[in-house]
């Protein structure tokens, strides 16, 4: 009998690994114009050393430059930018005072913050590793001009590309202004109607996945463009009251992948018209007729009738602030403003006041506006509340949990240890092999070593391959181009296939190779080439090593620590679902349910990042993706009974509801502090909860949860 083949092992198909996204032209265009032109330039005017730092801003910030609305690049590309030229500042005052191997605890300290930073959200986590790379490269790389002169041509390379996304994007579609915002909240749309297809399918919870990250996206591109303008355009606070309908159907939709049965082609063509609306500024026409067979599709009916309603409207029915700030969506509409798009078509009849739901609304404020407290990335508080009353603002009891605290605890701290040890260590090791060039070594460590990054075999394997291959590419192109032009010529191609490279890492390694290789030859070392396999394959060996140190490898200390506030954060949106009565404000349960889905997506990036390492200490761990799939499953259901509850299903009891919270809380404890005793809660069985299937299959999945947390 024949054997079944073996399973090849996670961490050796990841390098192999590879994402099929559109081609991004115009990112490819600003490209092709950035280090290229910016290196010719410098050569021509007899500045090779500005062109070089101009080119070497502009390809930092190519690595950041990726599809969104302009607001979003300046934000993404403009924060990493200011941290490049400081970086840059920094290392060459370490090169003017010759620090010699002071430069091993310097760079101890700048990769110590660098990797601390990691745990800050991924604008912060990039910026840190660019400051770093930057200070390496200014520290070693043998260029003339003041240190500050050194990093303004660093940011002046920057703003470059800047400048050319403000020009180069695409055109502006029909739907008028607001292109890049109202393409994002059409993706939400066209998410959930996918989301919708998948109802019933092995697909469902991945489409859930993918519908949960197209609203961080937009919410993210709203909240962006208020950062930015003080007061809102009507234009704008309509696209928010848009979104807000979006995010009401989410909600409901959420209840029928629950529930599980396919749905008929027709329900999904809601949301696309209304993506399709948002493309091109025209009506979406006619909706699918009601149905009430569940709880569910009857949430879904009035929630897509409410988006009509608003998309039928040309103005906005809230108001700004009295400080000029962002408008608040009170989520009272009047019956007046209602009449002209409260029909489904022409034929519609329009729905009983008391049977629809204007909270829903509230969602896109009570998810957006607690976030324009942090910058993009950081995790929604659980602290944000509603007040009561019309219009409602947002107010917190607590003070807001920022992110970037976290920096200096346990996470924080062995994320920069594993980073700063790999640095020293490396830099320590090209000083004693090679003084004068030194700089490489370190340089290659730096876009290896960050925990968020990625797995550490997957991107050693795929640095290695990918400067082999941009180092015979770089001497095929000086075999056979001549003259003082080719190396402009080769940035120049690099650049154009930095944005398509971002598939693969070694196809970004291939880029990133062939600018940098162009700028060592520029600054006066052209043999410079072959040395790099030598320098990176002992930057990969040594990463290899120090990064599967025992402390700085054990997926507890990396991974742990996101899950548990992932169950936390799914505990207190549990809470607050059972503890909501019907007809009172819902608007705190959609702030946490946006923070439970939110916290769950940065768990589940960790633990298949986890799960792909070489060294993954599986024995003395447990499942996290299974952990973290089934606090998924439990938020799915609870989104289900809220929607049940809403319409009327017997509510639990108090002992029920303190039961299923205690149980979670409890699993959270374990988790975090695994050397602790078990709570009482840890250790009983985990009922089913009679006459509710929804809370059932909470109990369910906790009861599933129960063995990892008292494994662990």
């Amino acid at each position: 009998m024949p054997r079944a083949p073996r399973a090849v092992p996670t961490w050796l198909a990841h390098p192999l690994r590879w994402q099929r996204l559109p081609v991004p032209w115009a990112a490819v265009v600003r490209g092709a114009l950035c280090a290229g032109p910016l290196l010719a330039a410098g050569l021509a005017t007899g500045h090779p050393a500005a062109g070089v730092l101009a080119g070497l801003g502009s390809m930092l910030a190519g690595v950041n430059d990726r599809p969104g609305t302009r607001r979003r690049g300046i934000v993404h590309i403009g924060l990493p930018a200011l941290a490049s030229a400081f970086g840059m500042l920094m290392g060459a005052t370490l090169q003017t005072v010759g620090a010699g191997w002071w430069l091993v605890p310097a760079l101890f300290a700048v990769g110590f913050v660098s990797g601390a930073g990691s745990v800050a959200g991924p604008v912060r986590s990039n910026a840190g590793m660019q400051m770093l790379a930057s200070t390496i490269l200014g520290a070693g790389m043998p260029l003339s001009g003041a240190p500050w002169l050194k990093a303004l041509y660093l940011l002046a390379g920057c703003l470059w590309l800047i400048l050319l996304r403000l020009v180069f994007h695409p055109p502006r579609p029909a739907g008028g202004p607001l292109s890049g915002e109202r393409a994002a909240v059409a993706t939400v749309f066209d998410a959930l109607a996918d989301a919708l297809d998948a109802v019933g399918g092995p697909g469902a919870e991945a489409a859930r996945r993918r519908l949960t990250a197209a609203l961080d996206r937009a919410d993210e591109a709203l909240r962006l463009r208020r950062l930015l303008r003080r007061r809102p355009s009507p234009g704008e606070r309509l696209l928010a009251e848009r979104l807000a309908a979006a995010t009401a159907l989410c909600e409901a939709s959420v209840a029928l992948l629950w529930e599980a049965r396919p749905l008929p082609a027709r329900v999904a063509e809601g949301p696309r018209r209304f993506a399709e609306a948002l493309r091109t500024g025209r009506p979406p026409g006619r909706l699918s007729a009601p149905d009430t067979s569940s709880p569910a599709r009857g949430a879904f009916d009035r929630a897509l009738l409410d988006a009509a309603v608003v998309f039928a409207r040309t103005e906005p029915v809230d108001a700004a602030g009295a400080d000029g700030g962002p408008a608040v969506i009170s989520g009272a509409v009047r019956p007046e403003e209602r009449e002209s798009g409260d029909q489904r078509g022409s034929g519609a009849q329009r729905e009983p006041e008391d049977q629809r739901v204007p909270e829903e609304r509230r969602e896109s404020e009570d998810q957006r506006v607690p976030e324009e407290r942090r910058e993009s990335g950081d995790q929604l508080t659980s602290g944000d509340q509603l007040t009561s009353g019309a219009p409602r603002k947002l107010r917190s009891e607590a003070p807001p949990v920022r992110r970037g605290r976290s920096m200096f605890g346990p996470a924080g701290r062995d994320y920069g240890l594993r980073v700063g040890l790999c640095i020293a260590v490396s830099a320590a090791v090209a000083l004693a092999l090679r003084a004068e060039h030194w700089y490489w070594l370190p340089a290659t460590a730096t876009f290896l070593v960050k925990p968020d990054l990625g797995p550490l075999f997957s991107r050693t394997v795929n640095r290695f391959a990918g400067t082999v291959a941009g180092v015979l590419v770089f001497a095929a192109a000086g075999a056979v181009l001549d003259g003082w032009w080719w190396p402009a010529l080769v940035a120049g191609a690099g650049g154009a296939l930095l944005p398509f490279a971002t598939r693969h890492f070694a196809l970004q390694t291939v880029a990133i190779t062939l600018m940098v290789l162009s700028f060592v030859h520029v600054s006066g070392d052209p043999q410079a080439a072959l040395e790099r396999i030598v320098d990176t394959s002992a930057a990969c060996a040594l990463v290899l090593v120090v990064g599967h140190l025992p402390r700085l490898a054990d997926p507890r200390r990396r991974v742990g620590h996101k899950v548990t506030a992932a169950l936390r954060a799914t505990e207190t949106y549990l809470g607050e679902v059972l503890r909501t009565e019907p007809g009172h404000d819902r608007g705190e349960r959609l702030v946490r349910r946006r923070a439970a889905y939110r916290a769950l997506g940065e768990a589940r990036a960790a633990a298949e990042t986890a799960a792909a390492e070489l060294v993954a200490a599986r024995g003395r761990n447990p499942d996290w993706l299974t952990v973290v799939t089934a606090a998924e499953r439990i938020v799915d259901a609870a989104t289900a009974c809220a929607v049940r509850l809403d319409h009327g299903a017997r509510r639990p009891t108090p002992q029920e509801a303190r039961r299923l919270c205690e149980a979670l809380t409890a699993m959270a404890d374990a988790l975090e502090d695994p050397g602790r005793p078990g709570p009482p809660a840890l250790a009983a069985q985990i009922p089913p909860v009679p006459g509710c299937a929804t809370l059932t299959d909470v109990a369910a999945e906790l009861e599933h949860l129960r063995g990892f947390a008292g494994a662990a």
